[in-house]
């Protein structure tokens, strides 16, 4: 059974934005997420339990990346939220080196 044309998008644009927010912006706030907990709390646990839970928040993130309408806006939610993660890295490195 043939999927419904109007669920489908002709244009490559919209595709490709949705395709590489999947999986490069996925990754990077899933990386970036966990690095930030990793500033803050215990390096070698948060990088151990990564390994699974990283791949389960990008997993959900592509899925996200997908149900969204516009390719492009995801995009941006996924460097606004990978930007913010990065602040929370540099001030836990700052807060926690100052100690």
């Amino acid at each position: 059974m043939p999927a419904n044309p109007k669920y489908l998008n002709p244009s490559f644009w919209p595709r490709f934005s949705k395709i590489t927010a999947a999986i490069l912006g996925g990754y990077f706030v899933s990386v970036t997420f966990h690095l930030a907990l990793a500033a803050w709390f215990s390096r070698k646990d948060v990088l151990i339990t990564m390994a699974f839970s990283g791949f389960i928040l990008w997993v959900a993130l592509m899925i996200i990346a997908f149900l969204a309408k516009n390719g492009w806006k995801i995009w941006g939610v996924y460097i606004l939220l990978s930007l913010l993660f990065c602040l929370f890295i540099y001030l836990g490195q700052t807060y926690n080196t100052a100690q």
